[in-house]
């Protein structure tokens, strides 16, 4: 009944038998299943889709054996109607989850709007003082420059270098102004 081999088959290539390893943390069973992944990159490695959410089968269009109020139902009757009645209930609080699911979700999209209209309202108030105090600074700053000149014209008499150091101040004016910023926040208000 057995039959001669046609040809012999080379011998396969023995695999060394992996070792038995209990991983004792969930880091571990991690680092295990990348070491199997690794052995072989080649393989294409099965990632699993995104389940649907059980929905629940819609009620039937047309109910064709619909049971009366006479007498002569069968013993089975009543385990039919139970079926029935936990399905329709389950759909029912199928339909209230996710109406209570839409209610939150709507009302999460509102808080964001709502918060999002606040953050933009601080952030315009903000941009406002600071513009104001920039305004306030330029006009100091001419204020001052005015008054200089003013002191100048009158007297005549000053010395050509003065006026490179009313520069260097200006400059250094410039500096200080950049760098001199409201905080964004006070403690204690």
């Amino acid at each position: 009944n057995m039959a001669a081999p046609s040809a012999p088959r080379p011998p396969r290539p023995r695999k060394e038998p992996q070792p038995l390893v209990i991983p004792r943390s969930a880091a571990e069973e991690q680092r295990l299943r990348l070491e199997r992944l690794m052995r072989n990159p080649e393989k294409t490695v099965p990632i699993p889709e995104k389940l649907n959410e059980w929905a629940p089968r819609p009620p039937p269009e047309f109910v064709r054996d619909v049971m009366g109020s006479s007498a002569g139902a069968g013993s089975g009757e009543f385990h039919v109607y139970r079926h029935l009645r936990r399905r329709e209930y389950q759909r029912q609080d199928f339909m209230d989850a996710m109406a209570e699911k839409q209610r939150l979700d709507e009302e999460f999209q509102k808080k964001l709007e709502r918060n999002k209209m606040i953050a933009e309202e601080q952030t315009a108030k903000r941009r406002r003082k600071r513009q104001k105090l920039k305004e306030k600074k330029l006009q100091a700053k001419k204020n001052k420059l005015e008054q200089k000149k003013q002191e100048k014209e009158p007297g005549q008499s000053q010395e050509p270098g003065s006026s490179e150091d009313d520069e260097e101040d200006s400059k250094e004016e410039e500096e200080k102004e950049d760098d001199a910023e409201e905080p964004s926040f006070v403690m204690g208000r």
